[in-house]
């Protein structure tokens, strides 16, 4: 079984918008993953305490930077995988009707579940393998929440999941606490750095003209993982899609991006650190 925790932060941002993060541990290695990390979150003295982007500040940054390092550590070890999807917001979806503006949330979120770990990929044998789907608060009720789950069931009846073998099983789909999910926390920590800076919220200042303590350690972690991301794929660029060299990398490498760019869109001014101005629909598969 692979055990695939996801969660999506800002929806809107100054450059980017529409951050999903996901982290996936095969059931073979789920108990080895969760000790390691609870050891070093108890040897750093945040026992009990939920990690969290938010939470980073001058006091944790340090703390921080070794749960960091034991989850790289895993990443390297192939004991579990992350993908970061993001927007960018120059590009504009063209000619969205007024019901998929609304779906928004549930159009991006199925393509990252569907894509982003390259799932189709993961098996060569002929074992069935199941995908348990734990999700961190869906912002989705009612007949909204019903047609998102609907989706993602569907899955089971695309030809490429059926070749696969792979299957998302009625009751696998669960919605959870991100306190109560270890993995859920220290993928929310990349996942939070990636938004900070991509939006250049490293920038901000007081109006006092100087940076907060807390901006500043935010910071400081933030380079600390670009630091581990590099020993993975050095130069690696945080606003680019990850290049690959086949599909099935898709599934191999233990870390990627995806910078999310519709097939038909609008290039809208305003939303680059070095805009020029230009407005014109594209399709990027002529």
């Amino acid at each position: 079984m692979y055990y695939l925790w996801t969660d999506e932060s800002d929806s809107t941002g100054k450059f980017y918008a529409n951050f999903y993060g996901g982290i996936l541990i095969k059931s073979e290695h789920y108990e080895e993953v969760l000790h390691r990390l609870s050891t070093v979150i108890e040897e750093v003295g945040l026992k009990g305490e939920e990690i969290k982007w938010q939470k980073v500040n001058d006091y944790t940054e340090e703390r921080y930077e070794k749960i960091m390092d034991c989850l790289f550590d895993l990443l390297s070890e192939g004991k579990a995988k992350i993908r970061i999807f993001f927007r960018h917001r120059q590009f504009e979806a063209y000619s969205l009707d007024n019901e998929q503006k609304r779906h928004e949330y549930q159009i991006l979120y199925y393509q990252f579940i569907k894509n982003d770990f390259g799932l189709i990929y993961s098996n060569p044998t002929s074992k069935n393998i199941n995908v348990r789907l734990l999700i961190d608060d869906m912002p989705l009720k009612g007949p909204d929440r019903e047609i998102f789950l609907k989706a993602i069931y569907h899955l089971n009846e695309l030809r490429t999941f059926q070749k696969a073998n792979i299957h998302i099983n009625d009751g696998d789909v669960a919605e959870v606490n991100s306190k109560k999910h270890l993995p859920l926390q220290v993928m929310d920590v990349v996942l939070g750095s990636m938004c900070f800076r991509l939006n250049d919220k490293h920038k901000e200042r007081g109006i006092d003209g100087k940076r907060a303590k807390r901006n500043i350690a935010k910071e400081k972690l933030y380079i600390h993982i670009r630091k581990r991301i590099w020993k993975l794929y050095p130069g690696f660029n945080i606003g680019m899609t990850t290049p690959i060299y086949q599909k099935a990398d898709l599934w191999k490498l233990p870390y990627l991006h995806w910078n999310f760019v519709p097939k038909y869109f609008t290039k809208k001014d305003g939303f680059t650190k070095h805009h020029k101005k230009e407005t014109a629909p594209y399709n990027l598969h002529e």
